[in-house]
């Protein structure tokens, strides 16, 4: 079966950046490609999508040995275990969770580092990683002093009944992103916004959103597995 919604999810975020004043071509699209068959990934790229993202060392390594087609940019979009950093690291252009400041070391001993966005827990939530939004602004001074290449800042906002009642937290993190650009101009990326509520994102700024469930068949996943969606 091909790939059910890529045209739509594109349309719908032109429409998006639209409404916002945004131009189109400032916001990319990652599919996040977990759970779903190495069939149905190649359909995807057949449509032209080029940008695809695994949550899990194992998935990811297992899309390399596939034989998919080498011009794919794989993102890790999960929570990174430093034992498994080897595995990920050359075969990503960029890493969305960069989680806690133990992994500065772990991460600069590497021989290219591929870039990475600070990932952001923006409401506190005891079961998510990630740094708190005032730790935010050190842990980035961190990375760039260890030479790392930081690109911006990661989220996923607490689970919200509509999409519109995600804003808030979409709008914190631009304008913890605004702060952070201040001192790394280069850090501008901001990875936010998935299936429930990526239009909002964009209208807030999303640079990246990360779309899995409105491109595919439903996958057979747990909920667990969505807690880096999508």
């Amino acid at each position: 079966m091909a790939p059910i919604g890529l045209a739509e999810v594109q349309a719908r975020m032109r429409a998006a950046a639209l409404r916002a004043g945004r131009d189109p071509y400032a916001v990319r699209l990652l599919v996040v490609s977990k759970g779903r068959s190495d069939r149905l990934v190649r359909d995807v790229y057949a449509a032209g999508q080029r940008w695809f993202g695994e949550n899990r060392p194992r998935g990811l390594a297992e899309r390399i040995d596939a034989g998919l087609p080498p011009d794919i940019d794989w993102h890790f979009v999960g929570n990174v275990q430093r034992r498994a950093i080897k595995v990920i690291a050359p075969h990503i252009v960029l890493l969305h969770s960069f989680d806690r400041a133990s992994l500065i070391p772990a991460w600069e001993k590497l021989d290219d580092p591929p870039p990475v966005l600070i990932e952001v827990n923006i409401a506190g939530e005891p079961q998510k990683h990630g740094f708190g939004p005032s730790e935010v602004l050190e842990a980035a001074d961190a990375v760039v002093d260890a030479g790392l290449d930081l690109r911006g800042l990661m989220v996923i906002p607490p689970r919200v009944q509509r999409p519109e009642d995600a804003r808030p937290w979409f709008a914190l993190l631009r304008d913890l992103g605004e702060r952070l650009r201040r001192d790394h101009p280069a850090a501008d990326e901001l990875s936010m916004g998935m299936t429930d509520d990526f239009e909002v994102a964009i209208e807030e700024g999303a640079s990246i959103v990360r779309v899995g469930r409105a491109i595919f068949e439903p996958a057979n996943t747990s909920s667990s597995d969505r807690t880096f969606e999508d």
